[in-house]
């Protein structure tokens, strides 16, 4: 058993980032997921999350999708919820109606965090659902515009925003009251 730090991970997604061989930093992640302590400070779950996102810059959606559902098999935390992820993975592998399912058993669970519902919104954008993205961009902002925030908080909600205004301008909406929030 091995106990995975931030900066470990750190360190691993560097290296991807430098050498560019994504493939073997996603095998490391898998194998320290296969290995983790149940007190590491990176839970399985994150792992085979990050896993998955060096499988997708390196091209291979399948394996990412197949990443991301053990880490919702898992069950443990993630940053960005693991469902979102292999939503994006199962849209790259044109399964739209599994996809959506993903997206259905999120909504029905509840997205817990800002970074899940930057990630659907972007998603979603970048495969032609502006709909879709609109809709879960204002679930995200309705759910976290009244709490009182952090910093780091409150740039991701910003961040929210701002893509919210972006898609709402493409399906030609007019300015409502969220928009009005990126002004104050």
């Amino acid at each position: 058993m091995t106990r995975v730090t931030t900066a470990d991970l750190d360190r691993l997604e560097f290296r991807a980032v430098q050498s560019g061989d994504h493939i073997a930093v996603a095998r490391e992640l898998l194998d320290l997921a296969n290995q983790v302590e149940a007190d590491s400070e990176i839970c399985r779950a994150e792992l085979f999350v990050r896993a998955g996102e060096q499988w997708e810059m390196a091209q291979e959606p399948e394996r990412a999708a197949a990443a991301y559902q053990r880490a919702i098999d898992d069950g443990g935390p993630t940053i960005i919820g693991a469902r979102a992820l292999l939503c994006g993975a199962l849209l790259e592998l044109d399964l739209i109606d599994d996809a959506y399912a993903q997206l259905e058993r999120l909504s029905a669970s509840g997205a817990r965090n800002l970074p899940t519902y930057i990630h659907i919104a972007e998603t979603l954008l970048a495969h032609d659902d502006l709909e879709g993205a609109h809709e879960w961009a204002t679930l995200g902002v309705r759910r976290f515009r009244h709490q009182d925030v952090s910093p780091y908080v409150h740039d991701l909600l910003m961040e929210l925003l701002r893509i919210r205004f972006r898609i709402r301008m493409d399906l030609g909406l007019r300015e409502d009251e969220f928009d009005r929030m990126l002004d104050e």
